[in-house]
């Protein structure tokens, strides 16, 4: 009578994410790619993903997909040869999308085509250029000051040509059609917290939601940022009425406390579930209003879709320092962050799938509850306990108007508990669930 019970080791899978983000760290991922082909690849082997290949030129809304991006080798080599900027090193080093270039170049002219961040003097910046072509460097400020010879040798590697973009849908039907989305993005290379930590999350969602049977319909979808919101959008608009809600994953590995940007509605079902969740955990968290300038939820949510999608994060994007540099690594995550962000997508699930709309049986007044054994159970005679504030809350309210989400949010107990309290109650007769 529990309903949807999740019981995986918390430690254990926080160490299963952070070893699984170790193996996808130096894999050098764009918007296309083998990268990304590789990156999917990998989590296939935990998730039965749909692998999805949309043409180059493919017209999606306003867009089009650009051609693919492929990159084998880049550097900068100074007049004695020596590679002073190296793509095998760390594949940040590359403006990501750069056409290919190989030739000498003097530093007057090289000057223009590398990206430092003087405030930071040993990061590597991570940055982009897939709608414009350019090609260029991101190095350190470090590295900047030492270049002192007038010429350089520079070359990448790079071919852009017709091609795809690639992404992964992974669909577990339920009872319902009534679907929740999740969603990442997997096309940044090397960094951790941005990106990774949402995509290793969402793998083992996915994995351990593949092992029940649940009420509501999931979609996980793996894609990149924007341009893979987009396409898919563009490609599944019979899907949409389907969705109920959903959250984007992203952020969710540092060691700062979880923070819940909502929907753009403000008070949709979701924002209501994860505000819960956070406050049942007992930690800190913070709120935050719905932003158009945030990420893919600003795809998900524009007016002509109008879907209703929140974040649950640790540190948002560009709050951090090491946002989009390469100090976003495998030091600025850890396994116990990634667990409980973890634990609470997982409570999220919980309440979705065990929230309901109760009908007291015998409403004129309260039951004898003595008589049924109920008192007894109270403190003392049952392994999992309830408090009989929970059972003065639950049959008061249970009206066939709130639910149990609604019952927990009034009373300050936590939904598990009220849940726990509504199963008693129906297995003695004074409750019978309508919705």
């Amino acid at each position: 009578m529990t309903g949807i019970i999740f019981n995986p080791d918390p430690e254990k899978t926080g160490d299963f994410m952070y070893c699984l983000m170790k193996e996808l760290y130096p894999i050098c991922r764009s918007i296309t790619g083998d990268g990304v082909r590789k990156t999917l690849t990998i989590i296939k082997k935990h998730v039965p993903l749909n692998i999805v290949e949309v043409h180059s030129g493919t017209q999606v809304f306003d867009w089009k997909i650009p051609k693919e991006w492929n990159i084998k080798d880049a550097y900068i080599k100074n007049l004695s040869g020596e590679r002073i900027v190296d793509f095998n090193k760390s594949n940040l080093h590359v403006l990501n999308y750069s056409i290919p270039v190989n030739k000498k170049i003097s530093f007057e002219e090289l000057r223009s085509h590398l990206y430092a961040l003087p405030d930071y003097p040993d990061w590597i910046p991570y940055l982009s250029s897939y709608y414009q072509e350019n090609w260029g460097f991101c190095i350190t400020q470090n590295q900047l000051q030492n270049m002192n010879d007038q010429y350089y040798d520079v070359c990448i590697d790079s071919n852009l040509k017709s091609g795809f973009l690639t992404y992964g849908e992974f669909f577990i039907q339920g009872e319902l059609n009534e679907e929740i989305l999740f969603s990442c993005y997997l096309c940044h290379p090397s960094v951790c917290n941005d990106s990774l930590s949402g995509v290793v999350l969402l793998t083992y969602l996915a994995h351990e939601l593949n092992t029940i049977k649940p009420k509501y319909s999931y979609r996980f979808l793996f894609i990149p940022e924007t341009i893979g919101a987009i396409s898919w959008l563009c490609l599944n608009e019979n899907c949409l009425k389907n969705i109920k809600f959903g959250l984007v994953v992203t952020c969710v590995g540092d060691n700062g406390i979880s923070t819940y940007q909502k929907t753009k509605q403000g008070d949709n079902l979701i924002d209501k579930i994860v505000e819960k969740v956070l406050i049942d955990s007992g930690k800190d968290f913070n709120l935050r209003n719905f932003n158009p300038s945030g990420s893919d939820e600003r795809q998900y949510s524009s007016p002509g879709i109008n879907l209703q999608m929140g974040s649950l994060m640790r540190t948002p994007y560009g709050d951090y320092p090491e946002y989009h540099t390469s100090a976003d690594n495998l030091e600025l995550v850890d396994s116990n962050s990634l667990a409980d962000s973890f634990k609470k997508y997982l409570d999220v699930i919980y309440i979705v799938e065990n929230n309901g709309i109760y009908l007291n049986l015998n409403p004129k007044c309260e039951p004898q509850l003595g008589r049924r054994g109920l008192y007894d159970m109270i403190g003392g005679r049952r392994e999992l306990l309830f408090d009989k504030e929970g059972l003065f809350w639950v049959l008061n309210f249970s009206d066939g108007t709130y639910s149990l989400l609604d019952i927990a949010i009034r009373s300050g107990m936590k939904f598990s508990d009220i849940k726990l309290t509504a199963d008693i109650l129906l297995e003695h007769g004074l409750l019978r669930k309508v919705l």
